[in-house]
């Protein structure tokens, strides 16, 4: 067992240096476990603050197993109630956002979103703006109000022109012989009359 822990080269002259220094080394499996207690601290102390660690941990798990006792109970009385998850997200959102709502940070934003309104609607770049798009607005209401007047003169000349009436003429043609035709295929399609009937031959018997 000596050999196996001096050094593989039997030649070296530092052979057995590492046997003997592993030698004064002792070896304690339970202070090898245990981490290095922090400057300051004593045994006791130390052994306190690992059994107040066991004893919150055990009762963060009690805490862990009685609300989720907790939630399965208010979930069956959801599920008598009639209400479903979604219900319960809507209810969930519109308290979080009451929540944002009244919170100071909220409150402060609105307040200066609300003065830096009241800075550009009251500097005199927003006034020139809106100035100009309302002459802009005006000028083009006046162009499209032209627009319809000409549009309007110019099918009013259309229509007094000789060409329109001319087709005018044509269509009012076409339409007396249409007419026409009608009138007279339903006169020769009139039924005969009760004497017009050719008299039936009766069968000898």
């Amino acid at each position: 067992m000596e050999s196996a822990s001096q050094d593989i080269n039997l030649n070296s002259p530092n052979k057995g240096l590492l046997a003997d220094a592993m030698t004064d080394v002792p070896v304690d499996s339970a202070a090898a476990a245990r981490t290095a207690a922090p400057e300051g601290l004593s045994a006791a102390e130390e052994e306190e603050l690992r059994a107040e660690i066991a004893k919150v941990e055990e009762e963060i798990g009690t805490l862990r197993q009685v609300l989720a006792a907790k939630e399965r109970h208010c979930g069956e009385l959801k599920r008598k109630l009639g209400l479903t998850p979604l219900d319960g997200l809507k209810q969930n959102l519109s308290k979080s956002w009451h929540d944002v709502q009244v919170s100071n940070a909220y409150v402060r934003t609105s307040e200066k979103l609300g003065e830096w309104n009241d800075k550009v609607t009251q500097s005199d770049f927003y006034k020139k703006t809106q100035e100009t798009l309302s002459q802009a607005g005006q000028k083009t209401s006046a162009a499209l109000s032209n627009v319809g007047s000409v549009i309007s003169r110019k099918l009013g000349d259309m229509r007094n022109s000789a060409t329109f009436k001319s087709f005018e003429d044509r269509v009012g043609t076409i339409k007396s012989r249409v007419v026409g035709s009608r009138e007279n295929s339903t006169d020769g399609l009139q039924s005969p009359s009760a004497g017009d009937k050719p008299p039936q031959d009766s069968a000898p018997f």
